[in-house]
């Protein structure tokens, strides 16, 4: 086993998770993720439109609660839940427990109604919402050796990398089962962890809907030198882990699915909530000014559902806390994906 002291080597888990995470790390800078990517949450209002629609129908299908949880998984500086605060109808939100987990501190001016912690709250019931979250839980890299066998891909601070020892294990199965070793120099993200992590937060859901957002990628489509890479201010980098950029990888969103789960496009899930970003027809300017005005606000979302860019991304909607015999599509949730999925554009 390689230590950090043998010369400053570890592996890419322990290097990313210091550089994100430590008292000195990238998330805990006071501008927050926004001074250095969008996301979605940033990209258009109308995505906290549609998680607090998304939220509305977990309300229905709870039967209206007296308390609703709204949990925002790695909510940066609470953009996300003081819009979905926003857009609940008055009703709804004079129900609604929101609670922002982030390590950072809570920011300044945050509405005071905004449960603020370190992790999410255990027996909620409600939504969970994480967005490009899993991207940044650290894992372990591993590359294909000269002799076939996969091994840990080792690097210190300054970013410089070398092959360690074979992966084993745990880690070996995952590989395995879901990332399985291809030719010399092939790369492979080990998201043991990011699987790990996602139990985790769903059973914190004693009953309701847990929803992870992220890049992903499925078995069949595996990127063949995986997907590490680094942002800051605003643009791609080298990833380095010395704490002065993101360092993020695409999440393999079927592994870490549970039973009962549905995995679908950001494009399908918001085209379902009705953010569509169509163009509205010219005509409409004429005969209904205020409609188009309306439409061309939809319009903007057209970054949100993108090909090759945030559409692209993957929803995991995951039902928590429903006896086996119940899962599938339990609530009538899914219902609102299933036309959407089965007949989407290309």
């Amino acid at each position: 086993m390689v230590h950090e002291d043998d010369g400053g080597w570890r592996g890419w888990r322990a290097a990313a998770e210091e550089a994100l995470y430590g008292p000195d790390g990238f998330y805990r800078r006071p501008e927050g993720p926004a001074g250095h990517f969008r996301t979605s949450v940033h990209a258009s209002p109308l995505f906290a439109v549609a998680v607090a629609r998304l939220l509305c129908r977990v309300d229905r299908a709870l039967g209206h609660p007296a308390e609703l949880a709204f949990v925002d998984m790695t909510a940066g500086r609470g953009e996300l839940v003081t819009g979905v605060l926003d857009a609940l109808p008055e009703d709804v939100a004079a129900r609604t427990r929101p609670c922002a987990v982030e390590i950072a501190g809570r920011p300044e001016g945050l509405d005071p109604r905004v449960e603020w912690r370190d992790e999410p709250p255990s027996g909620s019931t409600g939504l969970l919402f994480a967005n490009e979250w899993l991207d940044n839980v650290p894992v372990e890299v591993a590359q294909t050796g000269p002799d076939g066998v996969p091994r840990r891909v080792l690097v210190r601070r300054d970013g410089t990398e070398r092959l360690g020892e074979p992966v084993t294990g745990a880690e070996a199965q995952w590989l395995e089962r879901w990332w399985p070793p291809t030719a010399e120099g092939g790369r492979a993200e080990i998201g043991l962890p990011r699987d790990t992590a996602w139990a985790a937060a769903v059973s914190s859901v004693a009953r309701g809907l847990a929803v992870a957002v992220d890049y992903a990628h499925r078995a069949d489509a595996r990127p063949p030198f995986g997907t590490l890479t680094g942002f800051r201010a605003g643009r791609e980098t080298v990833p380095v882990p010395d704490g002065s950029c993101d360092l993020t990888a695409h999440v393999a969103l079927d592994a870490c699915a549970l039973p009962g789960a549905r995995l679908v496009t950001q494009r399908t899930a918001l085209r379902a909530l009705g953010v569509t970003g169509a163009r509205p027809p010219l005509a409409l300017a004429s005969t209904d000014p205020a409609a188009y005005v309306r439409a061309l606000a939809g319009r903007a979302a057209a970054e949100l559902t993108a090909p090759g860019g945030l559409g692209d991304f993957g929803w995991l909607l995951q039902p928590a806390g429903i006896p086996a015999a119940a899962l599938g599509d339990p609530f009538g949730l899914f219902d609102l994906f299933i036309d959407v999925a089965d007949h989407e554009e290309q």
